[in-house]
């Protein structure tokens, strides 16, 4: 897997969102955020908004709105189109001015389907629809006040942040930190019908929480978007309880099958619990302190 394929993967997402920003206010999460930075620079955007001035402004609930001189409006989300964040769109969207709006989630449409329960049967049978990004579209239009004006909703994977030419992070999911011991007991509490889990050898994706898949997945649909770019088709390993169901969600992944049939290469993709190889800190500030002092009564004997 190439450096120069990774930041092309990057940049080639950025592109279809620069297209889409002249003469308009731009919002971004913090997520996206970093990926722009990384990937072409908050200059490129500037650039390519071509306006008087640039109205560039944080996705967030007290967000400023955008007057009556500033008619268009791109959203850039890291995340589903879902819950707080469509509160927020709608917020943002009823206080300002805006006649065309387009929000771009770096989550697949799939990933949506999934998020509003429809079953993978009928997920299947929905191949080239989008429902729900057209769904959103009308309450779009809705809430600018006129179902005449315009609205478009599209995927772009804004998966990574690409650091350095064999570095890249994942914005959106600084959170998904690996399962430890005493998560068992939170699994086990959430689950009270099922049988118990004794310890994290015995995790898989069914003792985990909704949220928590969902949030897998996100990440699973970005990687695969990034292997499709790519044109390769994954061998997943993983070492860690969390990391099994992140490898294996991706080697089971629908959306996918095509693509493996027709990849031309093959990649290796190792994920790896964190928690495999970090130190307890209090453990190693005692073991520091304790070595400090023993050094320190050798350097005064006698």
């Amino acid at each position: 897997m190439s450096a120069a394929g990774v930041l092309s993967f990057a940049q080639q997402g950025w592109e279809q969102v620069l297209a889409k920003v002249k003469w308009s206010v731009v919002y971004l999460d913090a997520a996206c955020a970093e990926s722009l930075h990384w990937s072409c620079g908050s200059s490129r955007l500037l650039e390519a908004v071509k306006g008087p001035a640039c109205h560039l402004r944080e996705f967030e609930p007290h967000a400023i709105g955008g007057g009556a001189e500033q008619p268009r409006a791109v959203f850039v989300l890291s995340c589903l189109l879902k819950g707080r964040t469509v509160d927020t769109l709608r917020d943002i969207i009823r206080r300002s001015h805006f006649q065309y709006c387009v929000v771009v989630t770096a989550v697949s449409h799939a990933v949506h389907l999934t998020a509003n329960h429809v079953p993978a049967a009928a997920a299947a049978e929905l191949e080239g629809q989008q429902p729900v990004f057209e769904q959103l579209e009308e309450k779009l239009c809705e809430w600018m006040g006129n179902m005449n004006y315009t609205a478009e909703v599209l995927h772009v994977p804004l998966l990574l942040a690409p650091a350095a030419p064999h570095l890249a992070f994942t914005p959106a999911f600084a959170t998904l930190f690996p399962l430890l011991p005493r998560d068992v007991h939170l699994l086990n509490s959430a689950r009270p019908d099922k049988r118990r889990l004794i310890n994290l050898g015995e995790v898989d994706a069914t003792a985990l929480t909704p949220e928590l898949l969902l949030y897998i997945r996100c990440l699973v649909s970005g990687l695969s978007s990034l292997c499709e770019h790519l044109g390769v088709r994954e061998e997943c390993f993983a070492v860690g309880s969390l990391s099994r169901v992140i490898a294996t969600d991706l080697a089971n992944y629908a959306p996918a099958k095509n693509r493996k049939k027709t990849a031309t290469g093959r990649a290796s993709v190792v994920f790896v619990d964190r928690t495999l190889d970090l130190t307890d800190s209090d453990f190693l500030s005692d073991f520091c302190v304790s070595k400090s002092m023993d050094e320190s009564q050798d350097s005064f004997s006698p």
